[in-house]
């Protein structure tokens, strides 16, 4: 039997103070971090496969995909986009089955994956974030996706954004971020939104709906 998950638990009790001021401030000055040469080779790889399949075929991210459910799902449900899932976690990817001709999973650090998109000019049709780890200590603000520095890339790359979480927390920043990224000057343009589904696309929304989790997420077009 699947352990069950427990619930989050923070200090913060609502978005992070610091939020606005560290988006802004990312969006403000460019990551200059140097990317790893094994993030770009796992590009090449990527793009030949696209290649091998379809060179103008729309492209979906399924960002952190781990061993590969939403990946597989994704790629049954777009069967004329080629979808890319990209995790840091080899033990994760090897424990995945194989995948449509459509579809192809590689080990990648996301931070440069993301920046090496949109250093090459490609766009995606779709993008998925699907559970990311939370980080919900106050202190973690940084780690969290919408707080790092590699955030503004999401920008570049366009796409239908969705997220999804079991911390409600993490989707109303992740909300309130992705409306600065979209140039909204306040409030919050992009709606968290519970999510309830019998048929779980991850292991994880699998185990944290079996342990009687709510579920959020967010969903935005960024063009």
């Amino acid at each position: 039997m699947q352990a069950l998950s427990r619930s989050i638990t923070s200090a913060q009790n609502g978005p992070h103070r610091d939020l606005e001021r560290r988006v802004r401030r990312h969006l403000a000055q460019p990551f200059q971090k140097p990317i790893a040469d094994y993030n770009r080779a796992a590009l090449a790889q990527a793009l030949a496969a696209r290649a091998a399949w379809n060179p103008q075929a729309p492209l979906i991210l399924d960002a952190g995909c781990g061993v590969g459910w939403s990946t597989e799902r994704l790629a049954g449900q777009y069967p004329d986009h080629f979808v890319l899932g990209v995790d840091q976690s080899l033990a994760r990817l090897e424990r995945s089955k194989p995948l449509p001709a459509n579809a192809a999973l590689l080990r990648a650090d996301l931070v440069d994956f993301w920046r090496l998109l949109a250093e090459h000019g490609i766009r995606l049709a779709r993008h998925y974030n699907l559970y990311p780890n939370p980080w919900p200590k106050i202190g973690h603000l940084a780690r969290r996706w919408h707080g790092h520095a590699a955030f503004p890339a999401w920008r570049v790359l366009g796409g239908e954004l969705e997220c999804r979480s079991n911390w409600r927390i993490y989707i109303e920043e992740m909300a309130l971020a992705l409306g600065w990224l979209c140039g909204q000057p306040g409030g919050q343009p992009v709606a968290v939104e519970p999510w309830q589904t019998a048929d779980p696309m991850t292991p994880f929304e699998k185990k944290y709906l079996a342990s009687g989790h709510v579920l959020w997420r967010c969903r935005v077009d960024l063009g």
